[in-house]
């Protein structure tokens, strides 16, 4: 598997994602992402069903340290009695010890950045996840969430997809030594219907959503594939074996537009770089 290596972190460029799963979904799926060859998984306190990840995960026979577990912390437990006992909850529902990265989820506009980074790294410190890391913050949030970290912010989960030119925020991550973690990658169901990502996929054997899977891979950020279809995940893996040249990658940016951003929930998002 290939890694991305950020502020001393080394994270499988490619994770499975189980956002809007069922529990059910959760326990059928997993096996068949870990025969497929997926070792990253990614959840979080509000999709309900870290505890489903965790039973399939130990029925399965997975060892632990073959594996990369992120969850993240909801925006209602950003205070300091809520935190902490909010992390030690998910960690039992997912039957380790640890987590490998913990995130905070939205920045929302509550709590200051400070304060929320100030209870990521206590966590830290005490031994829950070995790194951490935020979601869905624009370029001023990121520079203050690390100027402010004790330890290293290694990532910064957001949208990234063809229609939307993630660009800036990615110059800025690289500046700080941040990876991009890219999460919508499918565009909610945009990318596979699209001619020209058919028309580039067809040249090398790939469907449209591999296409963006590796064009994603391609620019350097860990991507977060997803499927609740047993019968589909190798296809999600299946994007190690080719890589797209600069002419496609090229087109492939091209895609962007003003409005493509999809994930904006009010009183959670930030405002947004433009």
């Amino acid at each position: 598997m290939q890694t991305v290596k950020a502020n001393g972190a080394e994270i499988p460029a490619l994770g499975f994602g189980v956002f809007r799963m069922s529990d059910e979904e959760v326990e059928r799926v997993v096996p068949a992402a870990l025969e497929a060859g997926f070792r990253h998984f990614d959840t979080a306190q509000i999709y309900r069903n870290e505890a489903a990840l965790g039973r399939a995960l130990q029925a399965a026979g997975a060892r632990r340290d073959d594996l990369f577990l992120t969850t993240k912390v909801w925006v209602d437990k950003y205070s300091p009695d809520l935190f902490a006992a909010s992390v030690d909850e998910s960690l039992e529902k997912l039957k380790v010890e640890k987590v490998d990265l913990l995130l905070l989820h939205w920045p929302a506009d509550q709590v200051a950045i400070g304060d929320q980074i100030e209870m990521l790294n206590a966590v830290q410190a005490a031994g829950k996840t070995r790194f951490i890391g935020v979601s869905n913050q624009n370029i001023a949030q990121l520079r203050e969430s690390v100027q402010r970290s004790q330890a290293p912010i290694v990532t910064n989960q957001i949208e990234v997809h063809p229609y939307l030119d993630q660009s800036a925020m990615a110059a800025a991550a690289r500046e700080l030594g941040v990876a991009i973690t890219a999460y919508y990658a499918m565009a909610d169901g945009k990318v596979p219907r699209d001619p020209e990502l058919q028309r580039i996929g067809a040249k090398y054997g790939k469907t449209a959503a591999q296409v963006t899977l590796r064009w994603l891979i391609q620019l350097g950020h860990i991507v977060l594939s997803k499927t609740a279809k047993p019968e589909r995940v190798p296809e999600n893996f299946a994007v190690f074996d080719f890589a797209l040249d600069d002419g496609d990658m090229a087109a492939i940016a091209k895609l962007a537009r003003p409005d493509g951003r999809i994930v904006s929930p009010a009183g959670l998002a930030p405002v947004w770089d433009k």
